[in-house]
């Protein structure tokens, strides 16, 4: 391959920008063998302002993406690969994080909210109150979504009541919303000075003001939300060219691919057939099952969501989707709150030497319950300790947690497909834990198969961006995908032994529910007032004795 790059005979690459929680990456591809040729990595901060809140600065993530860029580029120069063959850009990302920002000065107006923030429960039971019976999957027909804080529209309306600034733009006609999709798109095709203020459908079907069917923003849903439409990014296809980078080292290079995250390891998996599914392993956990051009309203808990859309004139796929909230965060907790170990790769180290949870049990609900469950009031829990507990059973009843929501969402997926998963398709950096995924392996009784090349979400965003119209250097016929080198993990213990740890973890989930309300807090001081029998008792005392008082005096 060395001398192929000094010969000077690579052809067209392809880019894609991977912008995720935790993260924003720059990667570089070669569309003939989908190998990856560079890449670079910037790690990103979350803050925690209050109990329950999850910001990130929306200008941390654009610099960040900047500078992915230019570090990819120069680590090219130096494989003596000449950038001037990248053709094309796609865009991935963290979905439903919403950004607020003013259109005349390129400045966001709040924090980046991201999608498991809680804040906004309070919003979401007052949304309820108008909604007959106060059911929550009321929408879903249209949506596929339940009303729950995990999607755009509560974000964007507890802006709108709780963020004067934003307030102010929108009746000024300043302000721009946007999933980090369209801030990044937006910024890197102009900004102020003229940038595409866009989103692809896979996006646009995370926000819950999107219709599914007709593919458009819906007005009902807009008003419903009180969100005023042209605040709203136009939707388009997940391929097709957007604009063109307007600074840096890729300048003029088109930006013509863009997918929400699961969506893009969904078509980096190849999983372009009706029935075909992958789990990825990020911050979150992410099942996504392929159904084809229709759209399948689940029974059991799980999501409806666009897939893809691969053109302006092609049909929309859609899938089945189980989200988990907490995933890989759950190591980097037990790593930065708890320095159960200096490193992710640490905890990986000292969960094996423990080899068991020894009946220790973790449910990682920091953000509530997500899918099949959709309990806001449920919170973390470890049950199950004794005086023999330690660290390290710790860190495998965490990596157990993982796979056992996994599991979750497996049964609740092949309840709604009816024909259950004979061996599960996975990718995110968890993969690289190979005790997690035999672990994986055991609790579902099914082989997991890892791809050798784990950057599929990268990958599927490349891929779309190769095969836009004005483009096509990257063909997405069946018989043109290069085929894909694996590592299989079998299960190694018995279904009756792993049916009973699921047995114990899911009483644990059940101990998890009701922990917490909308009410807020008081910080921790209660007055003793608030029980009414007590004051009464007290002030009545009280009253005595400066009734004895006076008369004694």
């Amino acid at each position: 391959m060395a001398a192929d790059f000094q010969r000077g005979t690579m052809g067209p690459l392809v880019g894609a920008i991977d912008q995720g929680t935790s993260s924003s990456r720059f990667l570089v591809f070669n569309p003939n063998t989908a190998e990856l040729l560079s890449l670079h990595q910037v790690e990103l901060k979350q803050t925690f302002p209050k109990e329950g809140w999850v910001e990130q600065d929306a200008k941390e993530i654009l610099q960040s993406v900047y500078e992915c860029v230019e570090k990819t580029c120069e680590k090219l120069k130096q494989l003596n690969i000449d950038i001037g063959n990248i053709k094309a850009i796609g865009i991935t990302n963290q979905r439903e994080t919403t950004v607020i920002w003013d259109k005349t000065t390129g400045e966001p107006l709040y924090s980046a909210i991201v999608w498991l923030d809680l804040r906004t429960q309070s919003t979401v039971d007052r949304l309820l109150k108008k909604i007959p019976g106060h059911d929550k999957s009321f929408f879903k027909s249209r949506t596929g979504l339940p009303l729950t804080t995990y999607f755009s529209a509560v974000k964007i309306r507890w802006l709108l009541d709780n963020v004067e600034e934003v307030g102010q733009a929108v009746q000024e006609g300043r302000a721009m919303f946007g999933t980090i999709d369209s801030w990044v798109i937006w910024s890197l095709t102009g900004g102020k000075d003229g940038g595409i203020h866009c989103t692809d459908v896979t996006n646009a079907s995370r926000t819950m003001l999107f219709n599914i069917h007709t593919l458009e923003w819906d007005a009902e849903l807009c008003k419903f939300f009180d969100v005023p439409v042209d605040i709203l990014p136009r939707v388009r296809s997940s391929s097709e060219i957007y604009g063109l980078m307007s600074s840096g080292a890729l300048t003029g290079v088109p930006i013509s691919g863009c997918l929400g995250d699961q969506s893009a390891a969904l078509v980096g998996q190849m999983c372009f057939k009706n029935g075909q599914a992958k789990n990825t392993y990020g911050t979150g956990l992410f099942l996504l099952c392929n159904t084809g051009h229709k759209p399948a309203l689940s029974q059991h808990g799980l999501l409806t969501t666009v897939a893809y859309k691969l053109g302006r004139d092609q049909p929309a796929c859609y899938a089945l989707e189980g989200s988990v909230a907490i995933g890989g965060a759950i190591v980097r907790w037990l790593r930065d709150n708890l320095c159960i170990a200096p490193s992710s790769k640490e905890i990986e180290m000292i969960a094996a030497e423990a080899g068991s949870s020894y009946g220790c049990y973790f449910v990682p609900a920091f953000s509530g319950l997500y899918a099949p469950y959709w309990e806001p009031t449920a919170r973390g829990i470890i049950c199950g300790l004794t005086q023999f507990t330690n660290k390290k059973h710790i860190a495998y009843a965490a990596l157990e947690a993982v796979c056992f929501q996994t599991r979750e969402i497996l049964d609740a997926m092949n309840k709604d497909c009816g024909v259950p998963l004979k061996t599960l398709q996975v990718d995110g950096g968890m993969t690289n834990n190979k005790i997690l995924m035999q672990l994986q392996a055991d609790i579902l009784c099914i082989p997991v198969v890892k791809p050798s090349m784990p950057e599929t979400t990268a990958l599927g965003a490349a891929m779309a961006a190769g095969a836009a119209e004005g483009v096509g250097v990257w063909s997405l016929n069946p018989d043109d995908l290069t085929a894909v080198t694996c590592e299989r993990f079998e299960p190694q213990i018995n279904s009756e032994e792993s049916e009973r740890r699921y047995a114990w973890w899911k009483k644990a989930v059940r101990r998890s529910m009701g922990w917490e309300t909308s009410e807020p807090h008081t910080g921790g001081e209660t007055s003793i007032f608030c029980s009414l029998p007590l004051g009464f008792f007290i002030m009545n005392s009280l009253l005595m004795l400066i009734g004895a008082k006076y008369i004694s005096g």
